[in-house]
Order: structure tokens, then C-alpha cells, then sequence
């Protein structure tokens, strides 16, 4: 099977107050760090939303939708199988966690579930036979997690993810100033 790395890098950053693929940690800014981390487990990566310079960049298909647009944007263009999607402010994202999630083989999404049992939408597998589905359920107003509701998913478990070495850093969101400094004491 073949598979996309896509970066969803689309939103306003409200709550980051500037732009969320340009904040810099350690030197590196977040776009860097995410594509860096996808480009491990992929052959090629997209970065979904606005032009990115030095980037291959796909404008949303259904603008204004939210992550589901970036994803249906990517499931209708991509010749690849499945696409592993993460989001650009999942700062602290694992190369190996990825590899993992990508090494799941199932027709279905495949998608984190935390402790909570909240699922980790923006760090998960895609295949591309939900495509049509995706682009109706964001021209309809939906969101990923409806998405997820209409077509299923198979969810990877806090079990299975711990025994990975994943502690929950690569879905950790880094929206906001305190998100970052938050995400800095915790993982670096």
C-alpha cells in the first residue's frame, strides 16, 4: 500500500494569535518539525491550506471546513492508498508512533483514541475510498469526528499505543502560547 504524508496547516491560528507553521521551537518552526516527521514514514508529503514556500501545497477543496476540509482535499487528489494526516500544530509528533499507525493495515481510518477516549483525528491513516464521503460531510457543514461517525474507524488504544513508546506527545495541539509552553515542559 502506498501512502501520503499530509500536513494540515490550513487554519486562522486564533487562539496562537500568529501563525501556527511558523512558531519556532528549538530553532525549527512547527511546519519544519511536522513535515520532518512525516517525511520519515512517507515517500511524499503535501502541506494542506495556503501556498508554503518550499513545500508541495494543495489549497482546501471545501475552505472554511475545519480539518475536514484539509483531509478531504487530500483523500480527493492523492493517487496513494491511504494517507497518513497530521496536524501542523502536533509539534511534538514521533516519527516512530507514525510508523506505527502507518504500519496498520485496515480498509478503515486508523485513529488514536487517548485516555479519555477522545479520538486523535489530526494524527491518523486515511484511506482514499472514503474520499467522496469526506467532501460531502465537510460541504455539509460536518467535521472529521462526524466523518468518523458515518464511515467507522479502527480505533488503536492506549494500550497498544503505549507499548509503542507513545505517551500522547504526537497529538499533543500546540494552539495557543500556553499550549507551546505547556508542551515544552512535558516533552522536551
Amino acid at each position: 500500500m502506498t501512502l501520503l504524508g499530509a500536513v494540515l496547516a490550513g487554519g486562522a491560528s486564533r487562539r496562537m494569535g500568529t501563525d501556527k507553521a511558523d512558531v519556532e521551537i528549538s530553532g525549527s518552526t512547527l511546519l519544519d518539525r511536522v513535515t520532518s516527521a512525516v517525511a520519515e514514514v512517507t515517500d511524499r508529503v503535501v502541506v494542506l491550506g495556503g501556498q508554503r514556500e518550499g513545500y508541495e501545497t494543495w489549497p482546501d477543496e471545501a475552505p472554511g471546513s475545519g480539518p475536514l476540509a484539509g483531509l478531504a482535499t487530500a483523500l480527493s487528489r492523492m493517487t496513494e492508498d491511504r494517507a497518513l494526516v497530521v496536524a501542523v500544530d502536533n509539534a511534538f509528533v514521533q516519527a516512530g508512533t507514525l510508523a506505527h499507525l502507518a504500519s496498520v493495515e485496515s480498509d478503515l481510518p486508523v485513529v488514536p483514541v487517548d485516555h479519555s477516549g477522545v479520538r486523535q483525528v489530526t494524527c491518523a491513516v486515511y484511506p482514499r475510498q472514503i474520499a467522496g464521503q469526506a467532501l460531502e460531510e465537510a460541504e455539509s457543514g460536518g467535521s472529521v469526528q462526524t466523518l468518523l461517525d458515518r464511515v467507522s474507524f479502527l480505533p488503536v488504544t492506549p494500550e497498544q499505543w503505549e507499548a509503542w513508546g507513545e505517551d500522547g506527545r504526537s497529538w499533543y495541539s500546540v494552539d495557543s502560547s500556553e499550549a507551546l509552553a505547556t508542551g515544552m515542559r512535558r516533552f522536551t
